[in-house]
């Protein structure tokens, strides 16, 4: 056993769940390039999988990707349709489509590195669980607060703005979203940072 009560098996589900989130993290580079081009990608992608997830679900094996995907699947996607990716890609492609930068970048940069680390931190280290944090760990919390700060403070260059980001981030990964936290954390760390205007 791990620290905790964390089985080998559950850290290795979740560093390839968190390995795929961070991919999410060459969002921004690519729309630097072209946005368009970056936004249909990511909407391709996610139309893709979904396919290739109901082909799952009804017993066809797609090569790599079924695979994959059951290895990134938690104890609760068993036999479900697995809906991390779909939020993962529409979180980061609203962004891109809602806001200019550096609010879109900060915004994925958010979901990739605080809730990837918030996730694999507070599985591994998390020992401090207060009731405020509805099951989530403080161990968890710093670190998802950490990252967002100082990927922040790499695009904005601005510590209100950095620190605006981080505080939006870590509230909003703390609340008992489940997949859905891949599409809130990007819009609303994206909305208040626009909204702050500090950049």
């Amino acid at each position: 056993m791990l620290p905790g009560t964390l089985e080998l098996r559950e850290l290795k589900t979740e560093l390839v769940r968190k390995a795929i989130h961070f991919l999410i993290a060459l969002s921004p580079t690519m729309a630097a390039i072209s946005r368009p081009f970056t936004i249909v990608l990511l909407m391709m992608g996610t139309l893709v999988y979904t396919y290739m997830e109901i082909a799952r679900l009804s017993g066809v094996e797609i090569p790599f990707i079924s695979s994959l995907t059951a290895m990134a699947s938690r104890s609760r996607d068993k036999g479900h349709f697995v809906l991390g990716p779909v939020t993962l890609g529409l979180g980061a492609s609203l962004a891109l489509l809602l806001y200019p930068d550096p609010a879109a970048s900060m915004g994925i940069y958010a979901l990739a590195f605080g809730d990837g680390f918030a996730s694999l931190v507070g599985k591994i280290f998390g020992r401090l669980r207060p009731a405020f944090l509805l099951g989530k760990s403080i161990e968890g919390s710093c670190a998802c607060f950490t990252a967002v700060f100082f990927t922040s403070y790499q695009v904005s260059y601005n510590y209100q703005t950095a620190l605006l980001a981080a505080i939006t981030a870590t509230v909003v990964e703390a609340l008992p979203l489940n997949d859905y936290d891949n599409l809130v954390i990007p819009l609303g760390v994206g909305l208040i940072v626009h909204l702050g205007g500090l950049y």
